[in-house]
C-alpha cells in the first residue's frame, strides 16, 4: 500500500508548490472560474448568492460563539475586525432603512446581534482572554478613508438625500477592509487558531459567492448592470472593485486553509 505521502492530494499540492507564483494564481483564476461557470448553470435565482452569502457570514460567528461559549477563551479573535464588521453592518443597515428595506436587512440584523454579542464577550466576559498587542491595527485612519471614498463616489439617486446615499455605500467599502485587523492578529500571533481559522474560511466563502453574483449578472446583462442605477455609473464599477479586493484578500488565506485541510491536518500558522 502506498504512504500517505504518496497520496494524490499531497502530490497535486507537492507539484503545485513548485510552481511560480504566476502559474498558482492562473490556477487559482481558473478554479474560480470554472466554479462560476458551474453555479451560473445550477442557480437560477440571482438572489440565491446573497443570501447565501450572508448565511455563510452567519454560520461563522456561531463557530465564533461557540468557542467563546464552550471554550471560554477569545484567543485568536480580533476585537477591532468585530468593531468594523458591527459598524458597518448598521450603517448597511440605516442605508437599507432609507432606500430598500427587505430580506437582506433581516439577515444584517441577525449579523449584527451575533457580532455585537461576540464584542461583549470580548470586552466584558473574556477580557481577561484577549491579548491587544496582537490586535495594533489603526482603524481610524482605514475608517476615515472608507468615509471620504464614500462622500466622493456613491449613488445619484434623485429621489434621496445625499447622507441616504453615502450611508447607502460607505458599508461596502468599510466591509473591504474589516478583515485585516483579523489577518493582522493571526500574523502577529504566528498561529491560526482553530475556530478563528473556521470562521475566516468563512467569510472567505461569502465573499466568493458575493463575487459570483456580481460576475455572473454582469455577464448576462452584457455590462449594463454595472451601469444599473443613477448617473454617477462609477459608483456601481466601484462597488464590483470592491468585491474583487475582498476576495483578493481572503483568496490567499483560503487556498493555504483547503490545502491544509486536504493533506488531513489544520492550518496553524499564517502563510508567508
Amino acid at each position: 500500500m502506498g504512504s500517505k505521502r504518496d497520496s494524490p492530494v499531497n502530490v497535486m499540492f507537492g507539484w503545485l508548490r513548485k510552481r511560480s507564483m504566476k502559474v498558482k494564481i492562473f490556477l487559482g483564476i481558473l478554479l474560480a472560474f470554472c466554479a462560476i461557470v458551474v453555479l451560473k448553470h445550477t442557480i437560477r435565482e440571482p438572489n440565491f448568492f446573497f443570501k447565501a452569502s450572508e448565511t455563510v457570514h452567519i454560520i461563522g460567528l456561531i463557530v465564533l460563539i461557540y468557542k467563546l461559549y464552550v471554550h471560554k477563551s477569545c484567543s485568536g479573535i480580533s476585537l477591532k475586525s468585530q468593531e468594523l464588521t458591527a459598524l458597518f453592518l448598521a450603517t448597511r443597515l440605516v442605508g437599507r432603512a432609507y432606500i430598500m428595506a427587505n430580506l437582506h436587512s433581516v439577515l444584517d440584523l441577525i449579523l449584527l446581534l451575533s457580532t455585537l454579542l461576540v464584542i461583549w464577550m470580548i470586552r466584558f466576559k473574556l477580557k481577561s482572554s484577549y491579548i491587544k498587542e496582537f490586535d495594533n491595527m489603526w482603524l481610524s485612519l482605514l475608517v476615515a478613508f472608507c468615509a471620504i471614498l464614500a462622500i466622493i463616489i456613491h449613488p445619484l439617486f434623485t429621489h434621496h438625500s445625499w447622507i441616504a446615499r453615502v450611508f447607502w455605500v460607505f458599508p461596502t467599502y468599510l466591509e473591504t477592509i474589516s478583515i485585516l485587523p483579523q489577518l493582522r492578529y493571526m500574523q502577529n500571533a504566528k498561529i491560526v487558531e482553530t475556530f478563528t481559522g473556521y470562521y475566516v474560511f468563512a467569510l472567505g466563502v461569502s465573499r466568493f459567492l458575493s463575487l459570483a453574483f456580481w460576475i455572473i449578472h454582469t455577464y448576462d446583462t452584457r455590462g449594463k448592470y454595472l451601469f444599473f442605477f443613477g448617473h454617477g455609473y462609477f459608483w456601481m464599477l466601484s462597488l464590483f472593485l470592491s468585491e474583487i479586493i475582498q476576495s483578493f484578500i481572503l483568496a490567499d488565506f483560503c487556498y493555504y486553509y483547503i490545502k491544509s485541510f486536504m493533506q488531513g491536518k489544520l492550518l496553524r500558522k499564517m502563510p508567508v
